[in-house]
């Protein structure tokens, strides 16, 4: 299984009312390492062919980010079956090791021709390996 990550610190855009992370950031950030994992390892071809529908998502809360606090963003898909895999993000503080949040993701593969939903081919379930 192969993790995705990336590093990054959060800035005042990314900070609510009550002096932390907004929630609505951390769904953004979610979606972000997903796609970011996604168009680096996509060929030109499969991605003008295929795109990704999210189905369900799920985001547990286990503790606060804050303003200059660097996170770390790992992302991996465990399983792929059928039409639809489940994406696994965590986000936690890169200096103390602390998770921040935990979410699971349901997303759906789309052919873009069709906009219906496709099996996942071997060529892109290798990407997730």
């Amino acid at each position: 299984m192969q993790i995705f990550e990336k590093t990054i610190t959060v800035s005042e855009d990314d900070i609510d009312d009550l002096n932390h992370v907004n929630n609505v950031r951390y769904v953004q950030w979610v979606q972000d390492i997903a796609k970011d994992h996604w168009l680096a390892y996509a060929t030109k071809d499969i991605l003008e062919t295929y795109s990704w529908f999210l189905v369900n998502h799920f985001i547990e809360y286990k503790s606060q980010a804050l303003l200059g606090d660097k996170l770390l963003l790992k992302t991996y898909v465990p399983l792929v079956e059928g039409v639809s895999t489940t994406r696994h993000v965590e986000i936690i503080n890169a200096e103390t090791n602390q998770l921040i949040v935990n979410s699971k993701a349901k997303w759906c593969l789309i052919d873009n021709k069709t906009q219906r939903p496709t099996r996942i081919i071997p060529e892109i379930a290798k990407l997730f390996n």
